[in-house]
């Protein structure tokens, strides 16, 4: 019997020594208990409590965890259902308010995320839900951790995963949107139209205006050069005009002085004078204009006996140089 009772003695005293060792691990913390009542937390590494009246009742990590929130259906603020689901990123920050000033605490995460998510979505139109995702998740980040806060809990990241809207609201949609490309497309089609008239107006206007300038170019450079044709050709003619008045002028020199000398040459004159007198009629006659011409034999022996009359004076007495325009004399007895 005595044995029986020293063996139980043991065994009680190796439970409880057992027992009063805490090994707490790196990122832990766990809460203790003396008759009911909080006594302390044990930090990681070894502790000890009190055998049969110091008990852990709550242990958890203080490391970041992921609350994987599930779908939940909500209104937004134009009545169209959608479903929402999200990812809520804490971390505990102080164990003794984890476990003291909220029961079971993940669902309580849960229900207050899913709370968040519904009002915020039911301020917002369907449209804005897509648009707005960033300042949505700002949003409820910024709730979420005032609301923890209480509880020892620090919010630090908040996703939302997916926004389905309703099958009848996505046929809806994309009827909307099909309806959207075909709009986008005739009017980009208009406008493609509109550019290219403009462009090609603007390519007549400008043609034209080429055209133009280049006919008005042509027609300066035309008059310039009939301008200088016809200053060369006055020039022409009147240099002409001066070589045969200077040859005329030579050949009457050399004519006077012949007949000075030579009395005999008044009768060549005579000849050449009447030569001349009729080759002009001649020459008259083949030209391509048709012409009646009415020759007066007896003004022609008037005009040489004229000349004669001249020759004779000028050869009796001091010669006084005459320059005869024989273009001038056969014009004006024509």
């Amino acid at each position: 019997m005595g044995q029986f009772l020293t063996l139980v003695i043991l065994a009680l005293l190796g439970s409880g020594l057992s027992g009063s060792v805490k090994i707490v691990k790196e990122k832990e913390e766990y809460l203790v208990e003396s008759l009911g009542s909080y006594k302390k937390k044990l930090d990681p590494g070894l502790n000890f409590v009190t055998p049969f009246i110091d008990k852990v009742v709550y242990k958890d990590t203080i490391r970041e965890k992921v609350l994987d929130v599930p779908a939940q259906s909500c209104i937004t603020r134009d009545n169209v259902s959608i479903t929402v689901d999200a990812v809520v990123y804490w971390r505990i920050m102080d164990m003794y308010k984890a476990y003291y000033k909220v029961e079971s605490l993940r669902d309580a995460m849960v229900n207050l995320v899913l709370t968040q998510i519904r009002a915020e979505m039911g301020k917002l139109e369907l449209d804005q839900t897509f648009t707005a995702r960033t300042e949505i998740n700002e949003i409820l980040l910024r709730e979420l951790d005032i609301a923890t806060d209480p509880w020892g809990v620090k919010v630090t990241r908040v996703e939302l995963r997916d926004i389905v809207p309703s099958k009848a609201v996505q046929d809806s949609m994309e009827l909307q949107m099909a309806a959207e490309r075909k709009k986008r497309a005739a009017i980009l089609t208009s406008e493609g139209e509109r550019d290219s008239a403009i462009n090609s107006a603007q390519g007549k206007a400008e043609a034209r205006v080429l055209d133009a300038e280049a006919m008005k170019k042509a027609a300066i450079l035309k008059a310039e050069a009939e301008q200088e044709a016809i200053v060369l050709k006055a020039e022409a003619e009147r240099q002409q005009q001066v070589l045969k008045a200077k040859a005329t002028a030579e050949a009457m020199e050399i004519v006077t002085d012949k007949l000075k000398y030579d009395p005999k040459a008044q009768e060549a004159l005579q000849f050449l004078l009447a030569q001349n007198y009729l080759d002009m009629g001649k020459e008259i006659g083949s030209s391509e204009s048709s012409k009646v011409m009415f020759m007066d034999p007896r003004s022609m022996v008037s005009t040489i006996e004229g000349m004669r009359s001249v020759i004779s004076n000028n050869s009796e007495g001091e010669y006084t140089p005459v320059e005869f325009d024989l273009e001038k004399i056969e014009r004006h007895r024509g």
